[in-house]
């Protein structure tokens, strides 16, 4: 679970409710016909723009805000460093017996690969194929949502123009002006708090985690294929410490 994601909706939301009730109450903000006109406005612009699969998988992607696990890169250094050890013992059949106890399936796919005698190159090009499929679906789901950010007080303006024009229509009516107004302004306020309470933070968060993953797969891969040359521990430390800080590097040498 990561806490920044919900204490940050928390606030986010929390705070603006409690601005609502200490000057009024929050049933006058509640319209469900200024929320379907900014919702659904969005929502079939997004089904017109993307294929319904890759709009549906971006509510899938977004599960990685809210639920993440860390990987650390020293941690992940220090697993591959243990293989290399062995390879260099054993051999890269050594690593057969290990297989079943490595948890990281992008590095046990490398290893696997390695033990069934495939070559480094056609190794190095699958691990290289998936770290970019990766980077492209969770990039998919970033964009939806920046999207989503930018369509929702473009909808929520349409809102207003609607709101603008049964007012205008009815202004012998003294009665019907007043939810005319509340449609025209409490749309644009619902598209303002999707786009800046909910969208665009989800984009901003996916493209971090996304980047975190991928290195630590790029980290992995250059393991991967170290362990597969045979290269002394000591150097691989060195080579893969590059994707660490310098504050968080740990060697297992010193």
């Amino acid at each position: 679970m990561d806490l920044a994601t919900i204490i940050g909706f928390a606030l986010a939301f929390g705070l603006i409710i409690i601005g609502i009730v200490s000057k009024g109450s929050i049933a006058v903000f509640i319209d469900p016909a200024s929320f379907l006109i900014v919702a659904g406005g969005t929502l079939g612009a997004l089904l017109t723009s993307f294929p319904m699969q890759q709009v549906i998988n971006s509510v899938s992607v977004t599960k990685n805000c809210f639920f993440v696990t860390v990987i650390d890169g020293s941690e992940r250094i220090s697993e591959i460093l243990q293989y290399a050890a062995k390879v260099r013992k054993d051999g890269i059949l050594g690593l057969e017996s290990e297989l079943g106890n490595i948890s990281d399936d992008f590095m046990q796919k490398g290893f696997r690969l390695a033990v069934d005698g495939v070559e480094p190159a056609a190794i190095s090009k699958v691990l290289e194929t998936e770290i970019e499929y990766v980077q492209e679906r969770h990039e998919d789901g970033a964009n939806i949502m920046g999207i989503a950010a930018a369509l929702c007080p473009a909808f929520g303006m349409i809102g207003t123009l609607i709101g603008l024009v049964l007012m205008l229509q009815s202004m012998d009516d003294p009665a019907s002006i007043g939810p005319s107004m509340a449609v025209a302004l409490i749309t644009t306020f619902y598209g303002a708090i999707l786009a800046n309470a909910i969208f665009t933070p989800l984009s901003t968060k996916l493209k971090k985690r996304s980047k975190d993953e991928v290195q630590i797969m790029e980290l992995t891969m250059g393991g991967i294929m170290a362990v597969i040359a045979g290269e002394n521990p000591r150097i691989i430390e060195q080579k893969l410490n590059v994707f660490v800080a310098p504050n968080k590097r740990v060697s297992q040498f010193d």
